[in-house]
């Protein structure tokens, strides 16, 4: 499995070098631990009222004699089947046990925390990660990811940064800090940052965020204003199709897009679109109450595959 997370909007323990704590919460205070540890005691017992745990369950090995490889591949199964708590129990039995890839092993059960919402957790792992492994990209990357959930832009984007220069191949990384530089407000620094990642992966804003180890924010806070800014990404790119797309989602978010367009030299000329024209009324109708999803979305293209460069 692919060391790499992407994480939806919602877009990591510093420990001593032998230190794993068996349980996410560790390091709050006593009432949150409780409250932390009942919650997810609480979530592991409704997903195990999935049939599909029945199916899984007899074929756990023991993890007193499982290899590192076999409680590490148990660990990738429970987490794909949406069982994130069984998969970090046995991340942390094949830490413990040894042997293994301990650097890509931190970034697992850091990514297994974010699914959880445990980012104090995720965030010393991922600083566990990069002082064992300094020029790995992943947990630099990950580390941007917290540091992005806890609303510390700047410190994402220079964790981002430098997962790039170590690995400038990578998409997620790219359109990571492209949402940290929205945060910012670099709006033109974004979507740079976009135009390269979509260069890298022509697909990869239609990823759906399972699996993986890499930090993936696929959206900022202020999503209508970013899709906004990725519809005139698209019309620098001459991709009319998904340009009416997010103008739709920006104009449905409340955005006022007309207004927006106005002042712009990229979208000014389809201000007077009537394809745009007719999208901003649907929306409008739509946040008043005047027309159903159906009616209104119907009148707008669908998004189709974004066509490789």
């Amino acid at each position: 499995m692919s060391p790499h997370l992407r994480y939806p909007l919602f877009p990591l323990l510093l420990f001593g070098l032998l230190s794993v704590p068996s349980q996410s919460s560790a390091e709050l205070p006593f009432g949150l631990q409780q409250n932390a540890q009942t919650s997810d005691a609480v979530m592991r017992e409704l997903r195990h009222q999935d049939p599909q745990w029945q199916s899984v369950k007899p074929h756990l090995p023991d993890p007193a004699t499982a290899t590192e490889e076999q409680l590490e591949t148990v660990g990738d199964v429970l987490r794909a089947r949406r069982f994130p708590e069984d998969a970090l129990d046995y991340y942390v039995y094949a830490l413990k046990r040894g042997g293994g890839n301990e650097v890509m092993l931190m970034n697992k059960i850091g990514v297994t925390q974010l699914d959880l919402r445990h980012t104090a957790a995720a965030r010393a792992y991922f600083e566990r990660a990069v002082h064992l492994k300094k020029k790995d990209a992943v947990a630099w990357n990950n580390l941007g990811a917290v540091e992005y959930i806890d609303r510390r832009f700047g410190s994402a984007i220079s964790d981002y940064g430098r997962a790039i220069k170590l690995n400038k191949t990578s998409a997620i990384y790219h359109s990571n800090l492209a949402t940290a530089l929205f945060e910012e407000k670099n709006y033109k620094g974004a979507r740079e940052q976009f135009k390269i990642a979509l260069k890298l992966d022509p697909d990869m804003a239609h990823h759906d965020g399972a699996g993986g180890l890499t930090a993936h924010m696929l959206s900022p806070e202020d999503h209508a204003r970013y899709c906004f800014e990725m519809a005139r990404l698209y019309a620098e790119l001459g991709d009319e199709t998904n340009l009416l797309h997010y103008l739709t989602m920006a104009s449905e978010g409340g955005f006022d897009v007309m207004d927006e367009m106005r002042s712009d030299g990229v979208m000014a000329r389809y201000r007077k679109d009537p394809r745009v024209v007719l999208l901003v009324k649907n929306a409008q109708a739509l946040r008043s109450g005047r027309a159903s999803v159906d009616d209104a979305t119907g009148k707008i293209p669908p998004l189709p595959p974004i066509a490789p460069n």
